[in-house]
């Protein structure tokens, strides 16, 4: 049985410590999830993630549907004896893939019916399927389908689509037979009173938690704060609330601020393959000339495996020598930022803190972003 609980609330913003029960796994909140798509996270072992503390992944529905399929996945045991991970998973239902990977789609009220990347078959997803499929990989906490939307998007395609949504909404949750956990996702583009209507018709419906979609789709990052904190503010007090593919740092030090519980995003592991990794000080390229005879760690106040062991002159003689070891150590050290990162915002929640380590970090961490690619 799925649990949330709220355990302390920031006095000066809205940042909340929580901690969520399921038969499988507890962890606490605000988390990160790494994105481990096809049922694993790129370059890392389910070792790797358990030294760095992670609690939880996010795999995806779309992917595993089309390869191995959730048949073969079944047959095997499931998606956590599958790839050796005894924690918690959650799979997003496929729609933002459908919207961002599939060359051809036509959506229906139906469902999606969308060509396959791989190999350019047809399939028909359905809210019916997506509930099935994430059964079968035995996911704890499933996301029902929706529509992800484009930024801009005109009013009258925002409304349709979130009268889509709600009504795939209200059929996945009629469709699930399992003990998994399911989330209703808000959409409504960047319009209020749409945002405000599908929080209502979610809220309804009562599920495990809430997730906040159609953000991080190309809109300035004020607005995306703007609409996640609107939004976090209608969402119910007692459940978890998961705003989906955002994942810069300054980011995550905003949206915790105000509210929101669960984040994923491919940015650090992306971006270590990339060359890029997080400090405490702001991202740095490790493809820089600058780099070549640099003895220091990548951050000296990091404690993760890499910056124990090696310097930044060496992972950048990995990464322009293409060697595999260097996306892997990048990947070690960027994870271990994240969650080190939530780590330290639970703790300033604790403490009441928050809105000084908001400050503090935001300062420290400066205008420098980098070569970050900040794609879901």
């Amino acid at each position: 049985m799925f649990k949330f609980q709220v355990l302390k609330t920031d006095p000066s913003t809205g940042a909340r410590l929580g901690v969520i029960e399921t038969p499988r796994y507890q962890t606490y909140t605000p988390l990160f999830m790494p994105v481990g798509t096809l049922g694993a996270v790129k370059t890392l072992s389910p070792q790797d993630l358990r030294d760095l503390g992670a609690t939880i992944i996010l795999a995806n529905t779309y992917h595993l549907y089309l390869r191995p399929s959730h048949q073969v996945v079944q047959e095997l045991g499931g998606l956590h004896r599958f790839m050796g991970w005894e924690r918690l998973i959650l799979t997003d239902s496929g729609g933002f893939q459908v919207y961002s990977l599939s060359p051809l789609k036509r959506v229906t009220p139906e469902g999606v019916e969308f060509k396959s990347h791989l190999d350019g078959s047809m399939h028909l997803l359905t809210p019916e399927k997506a509930i099935e499929i994430q059964e079968s990989l035995d996911s704890d906490i499933m996301m029902v389908l929706d529509e992800c939307l484009p930024y801009p998007c005109p009013e009258d395609q925002a409304e349709a689509s979130l009268e889509l949504t709600s009504a795939w909404a209200k059929r996945c949750l009629e469709a699930r037979r399992g003990k998994g956990a399911l989330f209703g996702i808000v959409q409504g583009s960047f319009y209020t009173h749409l945002r405000q209507k599908a929080v209502e018709e979610l809220v309804a419906m009562d599920f495990d938690g809430y997730a906040i979609g159609g953000l991080s789709v190309g809109e300035p990052p004020e607005l995306m704060h703007e609409m996640a904190g609107f939004t976090a503010s209608l969402l119910p007090q007692d459940k978890p609330r998961y705003l989906m593919g955002v994942g810069r740092p300054q980011d995550l030090v905003e949206a915790v601020s105000l509210g929101i519980d669960m984040f994923d995003c491919v940015v650090p592991t992306r971006n270590a393959r990339n060359g890029t990794l997080f400090t405490w000080s702001g991202p740095m390229s490790i493809k820089k000339a600058q780099y070549t005879k640099d003895p220091l760690p990548p951050d000296p106040r990091c404690t993760c495996y890499t910056c124990r062991h090696f310097s930044r002159a060496y992972l950048r003689h990995l990464y322009m020598s293409n060697e595999i070891l260097g996306l892997r150590l990048n990947t070690i050290h960027n994870l271990h930022f994240y969650l080190t990162l939530m780590g330290e915002m639970r703790r300033a929640i604790v403490q009441g803190r928050m809105e000084t380590f908001k400050r503090e970090f935001l300062e420290r961490y400066g205008g420098n972003h980098g070569e970050v690619s900040e794609e879901n």
